[in-house]
């Protein structure tokens, strides 16, 4: 048997974190039994249907490197195929019209409420001759629900779940106006795209009962079930807008990158043991279904910030930098040239290990593609102000030396403090910092001043006594 998964968002929405984990979690089962992994766009509520949802969800799976088998399936582009599997249950018995007037259900609905039943369609047209329907009256279809005994979901995550059948309601698959409801839409497909194992969150647990209806009225095979419990926030809350970011564009915005992510999300609410650390080949080659775990699992921001830490210290300064280019240009305006490039390469392993995100790098990394005049913050100004006798004294001292290494400014910078600070290295490497980069945050000053060079250092800072 070949495993076919899938992935069937609803494009009402941006891709959020639970989506995204849902998909990891197909991905990887698909891939670890070297299988299918498929896309569904779940579109059939056409009021709400967005295709800019449609673009982020797909623009997500690509920034995740969650690569799909053959072509997306538009579900509502199925609906015909799903009105004839109705038609055909009607045919068979398994389905019935129903041409109950919406105060007929509203009296239902009350009477159930009051006796404390879970169930409020008293299935009055299941068994009705079709020739008393009223004329006026568009029917819709329901199916035929077992009447007795239990329905009972082996799932992989929950274990052997069962429910009461006189629990179950005889449900709509086909609206008055002939549309197809999501519940008979998403098994036709489940079953037409061959799925052979359905992994998402438990909140759809209830819903599995249902759908394994449709799947025994049509003699087809039903697909393993593994159910996820979701993902909290700290407070225990279900995940929301209150805890923080929701959509893997917020995310990748924040400056998370796609590999931290994905291990980040993979980890939350599966193990393999004490592993925190888990690149993309380890993730398919370890992926089962037995390791997900049976309670819900807290985002912590936190954890993630030390992940992308990981994988910013992990990347190249090439794969790091193209990541960082976007950022460049929305949070400084400007476009790295091949100097500003070659600056920051030679500085990257201090800026690495200083970076929790890439907005962090970018904004510590900037000043290297900067050009003079550069724009001083407000505390960079604070230690210019009289600090002009220091900065010239820098200058003349390294126009004056033959090399201009990190070991090199440092010496200088003391033997300045020295002279005219009482000895306070701060004093002088402070004024220093902000005139190299217009801030009082940066990498060592003195391994930045090597790699800007003699002239350049010289420059900048006599662009500070010029300002």
């Amino acid at each position: 048997m070949t495993v076919v998964t899938r992935f069937p968002p609803s494009p009402t929405g941006f891709m959020h974190v639970g989506n995204a984990r849902t998909a990891i979690f197909n991905w990887l089962y698909a891939r670890n039994k070297g299988g299918k992994f498929v896309v569904r766009i779940e579109d059939t509520d056409r009021k709400r249907h967005s295709e800019e949802a449609v673009a982020a969800i797909m623009d997500g799976l690509k920034w995740l490197g969650l690569d799909y088998d053959g072509e997306v399936l538009s579900q509502f582009a199925q609906r015909d195929r799903h009105t004839g599997v109705a038609e055909e249950m009607i045919a068979k018995g398994q389905a019935y019209y129903c041409y109950c007037s919406p105060e007929e259900l509203n009296d239902m609905r009350e009477k159930a409420r009051a006796e404390g039943q879970k169930t409020f369609y008293d299935r009055r047209w299941r068994d009705a001759d079709p020739t008393t329907a009223p004329a006026d009256v568009k029917p819709v279809v329901r199916i035929k629900a077992p009447l007795e005994g239990q329905t009972t979901i082996k799932d992989k995550v929950q274990g052997e779940v069962s429910v009461a059948n006189d629990q179950l309601d005889d449900f709509i698959i086909l609206r008055s106006d002939g549309t197809p409801t999501y519940m008979l839409s998403v098994v036709v497909d489940d079953h037409d795209m061959g799925i052979t194992h359905i992994i998402r969150g438990d909140d759809h647990l209830n819903n599995t009962f249902r759908q394994k209806v449709i799947f025994d009225a049509m003699g087809w095979d039903v697909p393993e079930f593994a159910h996820a419990p979701l993902i909290h926030g700290a407070d225990g809350g279900k995940f929301s807008k209150r805890h923080g970011a929701q959509s893997i564009q917020e995310f990748r915005e924040m400056g998370y990158l796609p590999e931290a992510l994905l291990n980040y999300l993979l980890r939350l609410g599966w193990s393999h043991g004490d592993d925190e650390i888990i690149p993309r080949d380890k993730a398919i080659e370890w992926f089962n279904l037995e390791n997900i775990g049976k309670a819900p699992s807290k985002f912590d921001f936190a954890k993630l910030d030390s992940l992308n830490a990981h994988y910013i210290n992990e990347s190249s300064a090439e794969e790091l930098i193209t990541q960082a280019l976007p950022f460049y240009k929305e949070r400084h305006g400007m476009a790295l040239n091949d100097l500003g490039k070659q600056r920051i390469t030679q500085g990257i392993d201090e800026l690495k290990s200083r970076a929790k995100t890439l907005l962090q790098f970018v904004d510590e990394s900037v000043f290297y593609a900067k050009s003079i005049p550069l724009q001083f913050d407000e505390k960079a100004l604070k230690n210019l102000d009289g600090a002009e006798d220091i900065l010239r004294a820098l200058k003349t001292s390294f126009e004056a030396a033959d090399t201009l290494d990190a070991d090199k400014v440092q010496e200088i910078c003391k033997a300045i403090a020295a002279e005219h600070m009482n000895g306070k290295l701060g004093k002088v490497a402070m004024p220093l910092r902000a005139a190299l980069t217009g801030t009082t945050v940066s990498p060592s000053i003195f391994h930045a001043a090597e790699i800007f060079g003699s002239d350049e250092v010289c420059n900048r800072i006599q662009a500070a006594l010029d300002r």
